[in-house]
């Protein structure tokens, strides 16, 4: 094995901090990747990492090392791209994430379809709503459903979504139709929570006149899941605030009512995010571009 794999080796145990997590990753037992680094820490003369039996930590060496590792690995990544680029050629992995309930309606159908023109491309999809870090987790696109802080990741529009408040007939015809947005503090709201939330609020934008309303709902139910608000809201439980993707076909088809319809959510869009790189390998530039095509104009979840 050569001093450059023992390099690969030790950036992903410094940045999964665990041996044996970086030997599944890469297809190496615990105790090779234990005597990889063991090697390296010898040719440098250096203790790169302090062990228990849990976790390991950098040393103080390890951290400046692993800094100069880290810009080595983006060097041959970048020289990589070039050559793949300048023979224009569509083949390699593509590690795409995405939340779990979008992929799976919409970006898990479609994939089969890319891969039929592009044989040579394999894609790679991890679906999490937990927000991954593209460059520490190795991860060459995600699509994020958001509104977007400033970051140095390019990102490009896939399509507009519009948001709104709904809820089961049912539900309704037990409770009452809201009629403004201060009613909603008198109902059971069913709120989307992790950490970064912040549905236990809701903005509603109103006439021109009256401006957003921000008001703190609460409910005796809640998730950190969307389908599984989505499910107690077709059951009848109580009124979310869901994307159209999400419940578009629902409120067609009757089963979810839109409520206070002249009271809108912020819209959010979908994008696509990936690092900024000179040499984009034309695998992930071919793949953005099939995404732009697939939900450009009038995306899926609003067509009848």
């Amino acid at each position: 094995m050569s001093d450059f794999e023992d390099i690969q080796i030790f950036v992903r145990v410094a940045e999964l901090g665990n041996l044996s997590a970086a030997g599944r990753e890469l297809r190496h037992s615990a105790a090779v990747v234990s005597n990889r680094i063991a090697r390296l820490e010898e040719r440098l003369g250096v203790r790169l990492l302090n062990r228990t039996t849990r976790r390991v930590n950098l040393t103080t060496e390890g951290d400046v090392y692993y800094r100069h590792c880290l810009r080595i690995l983006a060097e041959m990544q970048e020289a990589e791209n070039a050559i793949a680029n300048q023979k224009n050629t569509t083949r390699g992995p593509v590690t795409l994430t995405c939340p779990i309930a979008f992929g799976n309606k919409y970006v898990a159908p479609i994939i089969p379809k890319f891969v039929e023109k592009n044989p040579d491309v394999q894609i790679r999809l991890h679906l999490s709503d937990r927000l991954l870090d593209l460059l520490q987790d190795k991860v060459d696109l995600a699509i994020r459903i958001a509104e977007l802080k400033e970051s140095s990741l390019i990102v490009r529009k896939l399509a507009a979504n519009k948001r709104t408040l709904v809820a089961s007939p049912a539900y309704l015809k037990r409770h009452g139709i809201p009629k403004a947005p201060g009613d909603l503090l008198h109902h059971n709201c069913l709120l989307l929570r992790f950490p970064g939330s912040r549905q236990y609020q809701w903005t509603l934008l109103g006439s021109q006149e009256e401006g957003p309303v921000t008001l703190s709902v609460s409910g005796s139910m809640d998730s950190d899941n969307g389908e599984v608000l989505t499910r107690w809201c077709l059951d009848g439980h109580g009124i979310a605030l869901k994307s159209y993707w999400e419940v578009g076909e629902y409120i067609r088809n009757g089963q979810l009512q839109v409520v206070l319809p002249d009271y809108t959510p912020p819209a959010h869009a979908v994008y696509a995010l990936y690092p900024e790189n000179r040499y984009l390998p034309t695998r992930v530039r071919a793949f953005v571009d099939f995404l732009v095509s697939e939900f450009g104009g009038t995306p899926p979840w609003d067509k009848s």
